[in-house]
């Protein structure tokens, strides 16, 4: 994908590229949190924000580092949402995660989100989350503009369900991908982490310097 149009849908559903400090907050406190099962989100519904929890941990897997819920990952996108979109992307975000979820009920054959599993949401992420071509992608950021700007002007608007799909599922994955990285354990046992920087070596070979690690953000 373009860095343009990442970019812009990332920016449409999420509006800033730096979270409220209380938002933040959640990630460092992965320990003390409860099983996901049980977390009563703030800004979704408790049934959406279960499946939330479910989609992130299919994104970001326990392997040999933790899942996404492990680091909190679901609680901080609940805590942006309310705490950092405007009211028109709010209803926006809403509105594209229940056209998304409808896909995976749909596919699943359940009728609750409260009995989605996280293998429910596999093919609808194989789906949504696969490149799409450029032409695509124009025509799914002038569908979204064109949807914005009805609703800013306070007329009708629609989204196609489609492109509302590919919105959330690219939205979601990108932030939650920034949350994971962003938390502090991952900054600093999973990533490359250096407390007081060094000397800044160009051109080093980073399986030397990092052992082929990222750098912590």
């Amino acid at each position: 994908m373009k860095r343009r149009s990442a970019l812009k849908n990332m920016g449409m559903v999420f509006g800033y590229a730096v979270a409220a400090p209380t938002a933040f907050s959640v990630l460092q406190g992965c320990k003390q949190k409860p099983a996901f099962a049980e977390w009563v989100p703030s800004f979704f519904e408790k049934d959406k924000g279960y499946a939330l929890a479910q989609m992130v941990d299919v994104i970001l897997p326990k392997t040999d580092t933790p899942s996404a819920t492990e680091m909190n990952v679901h609680v901080f996108i609940d805590a942006f949402a309310k705490e950092v979109l405007p009211e028109e992307q709010q209803m926006f975000m809403k509105m594209v995660l229940d056209q998304f979820m409808n896909k995976v009920l749909e596919s699943s054959g359940k009728e609750s989100l409260a009995d989605i599993e996280g293998a429910d949401f596999e093919s609808a992420l194989t789906k949504y989350l696969a490149k799409r071509t450029d032409e695509e992608e124009e025509a799914h950021e002038e569908a979204i503009g064109a949807y914005m700007q009805a609703v800013m002007e306070g007329n009708e608007a629609e989204l196609d369900d489609e492109v509302a799909s590919y919105t959330f599922a690219g939205s979601v994955r990108d932030i939650s991908i920034w949350a994971y990285k962003s938390s502090e354990f991952i900054g600093e046992e999973v990533l490359a982490y250096a407390p007081i920087p060094g000397e800044y070596i160009a051109c080093g070979d980073v399986n030397e310097l990092t052992q082929g690690k990222a750098w912590s953000l």
